[in-house]
């Protein structure tokens, strides 16, 4: 397409011009960088002078250029960033404040740590003194009686305490796995559990009220504060024991002559008092309330055996323990 009789390279600085001696007024002069390897941009330029039909040309010369032993200058490093100021380092010493500039708790913390070790003593202290008859469980009452001698009158709420096992009168919703199948009564180790309250009320058809004392010899009922059913007793043998069972049964609306029982005190009282040794007489069996250390390992685990025998004995006294005493209504 074009001539190549004969072509020259002439170098000049950091370009070389192309020109070819014969028929130059065909071929234009092209400036072009050299510098080695070949980069992306060397190669472009090769597939351009393809193009446009050069593309022999210039590999031709590079080839007789390479042979020729042409110096190559290499490329120049980049330029190092001018230095840079030095560097200050300042050090700074911090100084403590003094002794006396601490607030009064971190310079006399050992002082402080006794007052509050002190207050928190005392503050235990104070909740114990005022605490020691919480374990009884007593319902919040101003009339709540913890002395000996205090009257027990209808409508006293209270807990019957065992003499011997010091068991309480206990009763819960849960019946008898065998026999009437009704509540089951027991005796209960803790003395804070509410389940052993129990309501004194007086016979159905009597004159007495709430406030009334009680005589020994009186037909009482006690009833149960959570569930309100009557204590009751009846021929069917106890689940332990074999003797007669003791129950719950009825309601405030339901009772019967099996929740009746004859109070007997114990001694020379003709009423009946805190902490007063009693005994509770079934009226339709003639059986005395009765516990023993024979106890369950079931349902209620770890409870005795409450139920009713014939016969007097140490095994069935019972005193009046915590509660809440009414007072003693005045006769008019």
């Amino acid at each position: 397409m074009f001539a190549t009789s004969h072509q020259s390279f002439q170098e000049t600085g950091e370009k070389t011009s192309l020109q070819p001696i014969k028929n130059s007024h065909l071929i234009p002069t092209t400036h072009f960088h050299r510098s080695y390897p070949k980069s992306e941009s060397h190669n472009s330029f090769i597939f351009l002078l393809d193009v446009v039909g050069f593309g022999e040309i210039f590999r031709s010369t590079v080839a007789s250029s390479a042979s020729s032993g042409l110096s190559r200058r290499k490329p120049s490093a980049s330029p190092s960033p001018p230095p840079s100021a030095p560097t200050r380092i300042v050090y700074r010493e911090r100084v403590p404040p003094s002794h006396s500039d601490l607030p009064f708790w971190q310079r006399n913390w050992f002082i402080a740590l006794l007052f509050v070790m002190a207050i928190g003593f005392f503050a235990l202290a104070l909740f114990l003194f005022l605490g020691l008859d919480l374990d009884h469980g007593s319902p919040s009452s101003a009339s709540a009686a913890s002395s000996e001698g205090v009257e027990i009158t209808y409508g006293t709420v209270l807990k019957l305490m065992h003499e011997k096992t010091k068991f309480r009168l206990h009763s819960h919703d849960v019946p008898y796995g065998s026999g009437s199948g009704q509540q089951s009564v027991t005796g209960f180790p803790n003395v804070d559990d509410s389940n052993s309250y129990w309501i004194v009320r007086p016979q159905p058809g009597t004159s007495a009220k709430q406030g009334d004392t009680i005589k020994s010899g009186t037909i009482i009922r006690l009833q149960h504060m959570r569930t309100r059913k009557w204590l009751h007793s009846h021929l069917h043998a106890s689940p332990i024991s074999g003797n007669l069972e003791v129950s719950c049964f009825g309601g405030d609306s339901d009772s019967d002559t099996g929740d009746y029982w004859r109070l007997m005190i114990e001694g020379s009282g003709k009423t009946w008092k805190q902490e007063q040794r009693v005994r509770l007489q079934h009226i339709d069996t003639g059986g005395y309330l009765h516990s023993h250390d024979k106890k369950y390992s079931r349902i209620a685990g770890g409870q005795q055996e409450v139920c009713g025998v014939r016969e007097k004995r140490a095994d069935n006294v019972w005193l009046a323990a915590e509660g809440v005493y009414l007072p003693i209504t005045e006769t008019k």
